[in-house]
């Protein structure tokens, strides 16, 4: 009851013939294998990215606190921001 036998098979596979035609099932199982070539692609590399770049992030050179754009002689320039 559980297992299908050769006569079944070839039933599924004249249905599956019927509805897409057999036009379509070249471009079926095509775009099927390269699903799966593209998704093994991704399982295996999941840390490299090929469309980043190598380029290292900008290094901004501001203390924090700092607002930017003024010049700091070494003293805060409002007494009262200092507690």
């Amino acid at each position: 009851m559980g297992s299908f036998s050769f006569w079944h098979w070839l039933i599924v596979l004249l249905v599956i013939l019927i509805i897409f035609g057999a036009g379509k099932l070249p471009k079926v199982a095509g775009d099927l294998a390269s699903g799966i070539k593209n998704f093994r692609k991704g399982m295996a590399e999941p840390g490299d990215d090929k469309d980043k770049t190598d380029a290292p992030p900008p290094v901004i050179n501001q203390q924090p606190g700092q607002p930017t754009g003024t010049a700091n002689s070494g003293a805060p320039a409002d007494k009262t921001a200092q507690h």
